[in-house]
């Protein structure tokens, strides 16, 4: 039950239970006409119960106990259900003390009132409030506490068990990926080093395809692990980043790609996921221009901007104006990166040949 239906409801019982007890105290011939406050105000105070259930417990014992001494010999129906509300809510043992003074309070108040003897007193404080009526009135708050204790447990095991599943989803997924993958990536880079280790003992120049096929080897192999350990939460390998750019553009000018990088802006602390997006991509912008694009130079820009860091990479490779780009994996996965982050994607060929891909990526600042 939302907060606005909850009081609502306790507002209708409020008047309810208000209207009962002044349509019985009016009933009530010869009572001081002070008791009425009390009649209504032990019904009334009923709309703040679960709010705080201990206040209105004491408020609407006070006026229980306001009225019989004023002459009404009207049932406490407030206090039974401030006793189920204070239970129901955890209050147990402050109910159980309240309870135990107004059983004594009670038959005082109708005793003082003057209008019956003490053994009359004493019996008409019993039929006000039975005890009998007192202990249902707990019990059901007990119940239905511990049923909503129960039901917020079952749903805290729903959730345990859904994140449990899907980390050995994850770990299923790790090992899916390490049994078809490594297997590969470990053989080319196996066979690449080989082959560089028999060249250069041979006195042979090695081509610079063979280091660059041997450097992707590396890099795939050691990319495959930080996946592997990220599906496992494992923290040990830090993820790639800003700071991992260099290397890439380092690496782009081994296959005989005029990679450049340029940094503009102050240097500002990124959180890691912007960073990682970033990284990746970098990492793919210059894998397809060393794919598709047929390129001689290549740029690479990181401009740090306030509230953005902007990621962007130029080619002058084949790409033609006014012609759509095919919409490859790389491309998507950027594209998914970027929108994950709240930022934007453009990735389209330049005006004077080539392609150019730009991702702004927004970044909290702080104030």
């Amino acid at each position: 039950m939302n907060s606005r239906r909850a009081a609502v409801v306790d507002g209708a019982i409020a008047v309810c239970v208000a209207t009962a007890l002044l349509v019985t105290g009016l009933s009530e011939p010869g009572s001081a006409a002070v008791g009425y406050v009390p009649l209504v105000a032990g019904g009334l105070a009923l709309a703040a119960r679960r709010r705080a259930p201990v206040a209105v417990l004491v408020v609407t014992g006070v006026c229980a106990v306001a009225y019989q001494a004023a002459g009404f010999d009207v049932p406490a129906v407030a206090f039974l259900f401030a006793v189920y509300a204070a239970v129901r809510a955890g209050h147990r043992i402050v109910t159980v003390v309240a309870s135990v003074l107004m059983l004594a309070a009670l038959p005082l108040a109708a005793l003082a009132s003057g209008l019956h003897d003490t053994g009359e007193a004493f019996a008409q404080a019993r039929g006000a409030l039975e005890l009998a009526w007192l202990v249902a009135a707990g019990a059901a708050g007990e119940a239905l506490r511990q049923a909503e204790r129960r039901a917020d447990e079952a749903e805290r095991t729903r959730e345990e068990t859904a994140r449990r599943r899907a980390d050995q989803e994850r770990l299923h997924i790790a090992r899916e990926l390490h049994d078809s993958l490594t297997h590969q990536i470990s053989v080319i880079k196996l066979q690449a080093e080989v082959a560089v280790h028999v060249a250069r003992k041979r006195g042979e120049e090695v081509p610079e395809s063979l280091l660059a096929i041997r450097d992707a080897g590396r890099e795939a192999a050691r990319e495959l692990r930080a996946t592997l350990e990220a599906l496992r939460d494992d923290a040990k390998t830090p993820p790639r980043g800003l700071d991992d750019v260099p290397d890439l553009v380092e690496r782009a000018r081994t296959t005989g790609l005029d990679a450049r990088l340029t940094i503009e802006g102050p240097r500002a602390d990124v959180p890691a996921a912007v960073g990682r997006t970033a990284y990746r991509i970098v990492q793919e912008s210059l894998t397809n221009v060393a794919r598709h694009a047929a390129a001689a130079t290549a740029s690479v820009r990181i401009g740090y901007r306030p509230g953005a860091l902007v990621v962007q990479v130029d080619d002058d490779g084949r790409a033609t104006p006014g012609v759509a780009p095919v919409p490859g994996v790389g491309l998507l996965g950027m594209r998914e990166r970027v929108t994950a982050l709240g930022g934007r994607l453009r990735a389209e060929p330049r005006g004077g040949g080539g392609f150019t891909v730009e991702a702004e990526l927004p970044v909290d600042e702080t104030p």
